[in-house]
């Protein structure tokens, strides 16, 4: 004798069954989005590193150039502080341009897992109405 077709139960623990699936698919789901995310979210710390050394190698030739052109400035002709500071210049113009991409990367690195979130908020939303 089934008790539970007996008592009525066959509709409920159907409908749970198949939450359970469905609970079950989202969470391979979610899990395969995470480790997508976190490909992305590596590669982003993998080029931050890199950009951060150029950086740091960039602000030592800016201040040495600066210093030398600095230097020559006092030199004899208006040749040498042309150049020197046109030097200068352009190392200090790709220093900008690297900082600028470096603070471009730490942007996209403060806000890791955004996907993942985001579909967790929705279904935890739709899992509150439907309890």
């Amino acid at each position: 004798m089934n008790w539970i077709s007996l008592l009525g139960l066959d509709a409920l623990l159907a409908r749970w069954r198949a939450s359970l699936n469905e609970v079950a698919l989202a969470a391979e789901d979610r899990v395969d989005l995470a480790q997508l995310e976190w490909q992305v979210h590596k590669r982003s710390l993998q080029t931050l590193l890199i950009l951060v050394v150029a950086l740091g190698g960039l602000t030592v030739v800016v201040l040495t150039v600066l210093s030398i052109a600095l230097m020559v400035q006092f030199w004899d002709t208006a040749h040498r502080n042309t150049v020197a500071w046109c030097l200068a210049g352009g190392w200090l113009l790709i220093w900008v341009l690297a900082l600028w991409r470096l603070l471009a990367a730490v942007k996209q690195l403060s806000e890791p897992f955004k996907l993942t979130r985001s579909e967790l908020k929705v279904d935890w939303k739709t899992l509150k109405e439907k309890l």
